[in-house]
């Protein structure tokens, strides 16, 4: 044991820290490894400075999400392209700027895609952006 030979009954006055310096050194590395890549995967931007413009709070963001079979769902929820314009305009009412994030399977079909675009473009949300996987 750490602190050499003990008596029977005898406290333990010294504890060994070799193992927990050895697994905070290991923790160290990784994380150092693994901030390197999560930096190297970033865009570096400076983005422009104004006094004037909206804040994030002004924005409503839909989730949209096309599984492989084309089935559409809303922020998990599963959606009828029937009832989009109730719940868009329901949305709306709060005076808030919609935009919609749109995640589709690579197996979907490329009509689904479209007639969601279409569909939101019909009920006035034209801000979108197509989510997708960066390939390495």
């Amino acid at each position: 044991m750490a602190g050499g030979a003990q008596k029977q009954g005898e406290a333990i006055t010294g504890i060994n820290v070799t193992p927990f310096v050895d697994v905070m050194l290991v923790l160290l590395i990784i994380f150092m490894v693994t901030a390197n890549y999560i930096n190297n995967q970033s865009i570096k931007v400076e983005l422009p400075k104004a006094a004037s413009g909206d804040t994030p709070d002004d924005n409503v963001n839909l989730g949209f999400v096309i599984d492989a079979y084309s089935n559409v769902y809303l922020d998990g929820q599963p959606l009828d392209l029937k009832e989009l314009p109730a719940k868009i305009a329901l949305l709306k009412q709060d005076g808030k700027n919609l935009q919609a994030l749109i995640g589709a399977d690579t197996n979907a079909k490329h009509g689904a895609v479209v007639s969601l675009i279409d569909a939101l473009r019909n009920n006035g949300i034209y801000d979108f952006a197509l989510n997708i996987e960066v390939q390495n």
